[in-house]
C-alpha cells in the first residue's frame, strides 16, 4: 500500500487488514485449495504453547502449598472438571473429554487474546522484517479455523455416539428419534438428525467467528482514530478518543474473549454429553 504513493483511505486500511497471508489467491467463495498461512501458524504456535503451559503445571505440581501458577491452573482444572461431571456422567469418558475441554478453553482463550495486540504491530514487523504484506493475527476471526474446531467437536461426538451406543444402536437412533420407531417416519427422523448435526456444527463455529470478527473490526476502527492525529483540535480530539476508546474496549474485550472460550468449551461438553444420551 505504501507503494501507491498515498496514505490509505479508511476503506483501504480495513480491507488491507482483512487480507490473509495465503498460499494462493482465492478463486471462489468456497475454495479448499486456499490455506490461510497466518491463521494456521498462530493456531499451531498457540496450541503448542497451551500444551506446554499444561505440561509445565503438571510437572511442577506439588502436594504442599501450591504457588500462584499451580493454583491458577488448579482453579481452571476444577472448574472444567465440575462442569464435565454435571454434563457427562460416564467416568471413563470424562478421563478424555475433561482434559480435552480444558485444552480447548485455554487454546481458544489464547487465540482470542491475540485481538488485544495493537492492530498494526505484528503486520508492520512482518512487513519490515520478512516482506510479508498481509498478516492477520487472530485465528478465531478466520471462519476456516472456527469451523475446523467445530467439525473436530462433531467428530468427537460421532465417535462417542458409536462407542457408547454401538454402531447398530446409533444407526437405529438415527432413524427412530425423535418421532418414534415407525417405518414411515424413518426418512423424517433421519433428516431431522442430519439437520441437528449440521446446525449444531455450523452455529458452534459461526458464534465464535462472529464475535471475534466483530471485535477485530472495532479495534481497526479505533486504530484509525489514532491514525488521524494532527496538530489541530479535531486531530488531537480523535487521538484522545483513540486512547480512551481503545483502553475501554480492550478491558471489555477481555470479558468477551474469556466468555467466548467458555461458551465454546461448554458447548463441546454438551454435544459430547448428548452423544451419551439415548432417545
Amino acid at each position: 500500500m505504501a507503494a501507491e504513493g498515498h496514505a490509505p483511505t479508511a476503506g483501504e486500511y480495513v480491507i488491507h487488514h482483512l487480507q490473509h497471508l495465503q498460499n494462493q489467491k482465492q478463486q471462489a467463495v468456497v475454495d479448499f485449495s486456499v490455506i490461510n498461512i497466518d491463521s494456521v501458524f498462530f493456531s499451531v504456535v498457540l496450541g503448542v504453547l497451551t500444551c506446554f503451559v499444561l505440561w509445565l503445571a503438571a510437572r511442577k505440581a506439588t502436594s504442599g502449598v501450591p504457588g500462584r501458577f499451580q493454583a491458577a491452573v488448579e482453579v481452571l482444572v476444577e472448574m472444567v472438571d465440575s462442569q464435565a461431571k454435571g454434563i457427562i456422567h460416564n467416568a471413563n469418558s470424562r478421563k478424555v473429554v475433561a482434559p480435552l475441554a480444558l485444552t480447548v478453553f485455554i487454546w481458544i482463550f489464547l487465540l482470542n487474546a491475540m485481538d488485544l495486540i495493537p492492530v498494526d504491530l505484528l503486520p508492520v514487523i512482518a512487513d519490515k522484517a520478512f516482506g510479508i504484506s498481509y498478516l492477520r493475527v487472530v485465528p478465531t476471526a478466520d471462519l476456516s479455523i472456527t469451523m475446523a474446531m467445530s467439525i473436530g467437536v462433531l467428530l468427537v461426538s460421532l465417535f462417542y455416539n458409536v462407542k457408547i451406543k454401538g454402531a447398530g444402536g446409533w444407526v437405529h437412533e438415527l432413524f427412530t428419534a425423535p418421532f418414534g420407531n415407525k417405518w414411515f417416519l424413518y426418512p423424517v427422523n433421519f433428516a431431522m438428525q442430519l439437520i441437528e448435526f449440521v446446525a449444531k456444527t455450523v452455529s458452534h463455529g459461526m458464534r465464535l467467528f462472529g464475535n471475534l470478527y466483530a471485535g477485530e473490526l472495532i479495534f481497526m476502527l479505533i486504530a484509525m482514530m489514532g491514525g488521524a492525529f494532527a496538530l489541530t483540535a479535531t486531530g488531537i480530539g480523535l487521538y484522545i478518543g483513540h486512547i480512551i476508546a481503545g483502553s475501554a474496549w480492550a478491558i471489555f474485550h477481555i470479558l468477551i474473549i474469556t466468555l467466548q472460550a467458555f461458551i465454546f468449551m461448554m458447548l463441546t461438553l454438551v454435544y459430547v454429553g448428548q452423544a451419551h444420551d439415548s432417545h
